[in-house]
């Protein structure tokens, strides 16, 4: 009979165990499943498989038909590129001059030099494309280089700029002089943040606020916030979503080290909801409202431009029934919800992406365009979440100090876009933002249709992405004749092109005629030709042979090495 007890208390210790291994693969799966298919969707796989790809470049044989052009397409390339370069270099001389001159000094500027376009055609372009990084002046829509050559501005100041430069000059004046008496002075405020600090709670609907440096700044301040009230370790962002250059936030390239409490799952998925349903570790959930042009897609650059794969395309009515649901579900499980606008900022509405989406969240991070042209990060969250101590465990604090937070001149600078965004000439610029834009954006396109042009804009108000409708290898030479026709995009190119929201319909069509000259002079110049059948799978696993063989022959290479020192 003891044994038989004994047997029966090891059956069940077993079968105890197996329950909760069973319950453990189980949520193991459940969170599997509610990763994205791709590979931006699997930040340890993206990792390895990045640091397996080995470098390659086109000679100037190959540049002009590494897609198998025929002999009299790939002359007419070199004739155009050849044709390109020449303007190039008399027409931004001098900018590009003082750009070579500093490259070696700013890692920076050697970094987005470098990823332009993608890396096999990387040095060739460098070399005879040379635009130059640096301007003169701004005014309107508009900016001047040291070659006195004027463009429309397409960059946005990376969404800094929303109501035009020189809104943000005027805020930089009108705030120095507000705080000069005081100066820089730092560790105490200036009055003047205590309506910086009433506007932005009228504004964010929460109670309290902090001030930071930088968008990252402040999303990692939210971040901490949220763990520190709940307890739990794990933050959730969204496949593809860009919340700043900090590890937890950034867990594939890039970041050198694992994001060990971070889960990257499928934007705008029941799997997900699923997850947040289960897991308990979850303390907050990110939301960049940017994803909804591009869900579960990285931001696009024409670097990784290797065919036509970019796709973009906003649904208001879609999204807002996705945040609405996640918004549920964050609230049964309590868990904090962040909406990080500091890209969107108030660009969606005047009230930002909480008015846009008719969503609340519990905290929201604002950045780039609310510091009047300085920079800055503020986070609002609920009297709740954004204290920093606990009254009955006096040591347990949660620590966030910056020397320069609130600082007086980005207070002033804050004060002045703060006082523009409650006027009546603000509102109305804000106001039906997606008849506007989803207007003059359709015309644009169907210029396009009618040239024959395999190229189409998507947009989420005045944010803007270059989609291509015809596989091609060559797309990211676009921006190269964009700029040409006096058009002027970041180092991201087209896939991101960011406008003002002082654009005028003149200014836009102006843009949209330089837009069609420039797509018009590069399907004569023979890029977009492409062999009958040619997919966008085609050409991605021609690269994938390419980059095998290149790692193949490096190994037999360092082999080769090898067998020599050892002999």
């Amino acid at each position: 009979m003891k044994w038989s007890m004994t047997g029966l208390a090891f059956y069940s210790l077993g079968s105890a165990a197996l329950v909760a291994s069973l319950t453990k693969i189980k949520r193991r799966l459940e969170l599997s499943v509610a990763k994205h298919g791709s590979i931006a969707g699997h930040a340890r796989l993206s990792r390895r498989v990045a640091s397996f790809i080995p470098y390659y470049e086109y000679g100037e044989a190959e540049f002009f038909c590494s897609d198998d052009a025929p002999v009299e397409i790939a002359a007419r390339r070199r004739d155009g590129f050849m044709r390109l370069s020449a303007l190039y270099s008399t027409r931004f001389a001098i900018t590009a001059k003082q750009t070579a001159e500093v490259a070696d000094s700013i890692s920076d500027l050697q970094f987005t030099n470098a990823y332009r376009v993608p890396f096999q055609y990387s040095r060739f372009v460098r070399h005879h494309l040379r635009g130059g990084w640096f301007l003169k002046s701004s005014a309107g829509v508009t900016v001047t280089d040291l070659d006195e050559n004027t463009f429309y501005d397409l960059t946005g100041s990376y969404g800094v700029n929303l109501f035009g430069y020189d809104f943000y000059k005027k805020c930089l004046e009108s705030g120095a002089k507000f705080v000069s008496e005081l100066g820089p002075v730092l560790g105490a405020y200036h009055p003047i943040v205590i309506d910086n600090a009433r506007r932005l709670r009228g504004i964010s609907g929460l109670d309290e606020v902090s001030f930071h440096m930088s968008g990252t700044e402040a999303v990692m301040q939210a971040v901490r916030l949220a763990r520190y009230h709940t307890g739990r370790s794990h933050l959730v962002r969204f496949c593809g979503s860009y919340h700043g250059w900090w590890g937890d936030v950034q867990p594939g390239v890039g970041n050198p080290v694992p994001a060990h409490e971070t889960y990257t799952l499928k934007d705008m998925s029941e799997e997900t909801l699923r997850v947040l349903r289960r897991r308990k570790n979850i303390a907050c959930v990110l939301v960049n409202p940017l994803q909804a042009l591009h869900p579960n897609m990285n931001a696009p650059g024409d670097s990784s431009l290797v065919d036509s794969g970019r796709a973009a395309h906003f649904n208001r009515e879609s999204y807002t029934k996705w945040l609405k649901k996640l918004r549920t579900v964050c609230t049964e499980q309590r868990i904090v919800l962040i909406f990080d606008e500091v890209f969107v900022g108030f660009r969606l509405a005047s009230g930002g992406a909480q008015e846009y989406f008719g969503v609340k969240a519990d905290m929201v991070v604002y950045g780039k365009t609310l510091g009047g042209g300085l920079p800055v990060g503020v986070v609002c969250g609920s009297k709740e979440l954004m204290k920093r101590f606990k009254d009955d465990r006096p040591v347990d604090i949660c620590f966030a100090r910056g020397t320069f937070n609130s600082h007086p001149y980005v207070m002033g600078a804050m004060h002045e876009f703060l006082r523009y965004l409650d006027t009546p000439e603000a509102r109305a610029l804000t106001r039906d933002q997606d008849a506007l834009w989803n207007g003059r954006v359709e015309r644009l396109n169907r210029r396009l249709a009618q040239e024959n042009l395999p190229v189409r804009l998507a947009n989420i108000t005045s944010i803007c992405t270059v989609c291509y409708v015809q596989p091609s290898r060559y797309n990211w030479m676009l921006q190269y004749y964009l700029r040409a026709e006096g058009l002027a995009l970041s180092w991201v190119g087209s896939g991101r092109l960011i406008f003002s929201l002082n654009y005028t319909e003149t200014d836009f069509e102006a843009v949209a005629d330089r837009f069609v000259a420039a797509a018009k002079q590069m399907h004569a110049d023979g890029w977009w030709w492409s062999k009958p059948g040619l997919t966008n799978k085609a050409i991605k696993r021609r690269i994938l042979k390419e980059m095998i063989a290149h790692r193949l022959s490096a190994l037999r290479d360092h082999r080769k090495v090898h067998r020599r020192v050892e002999g």
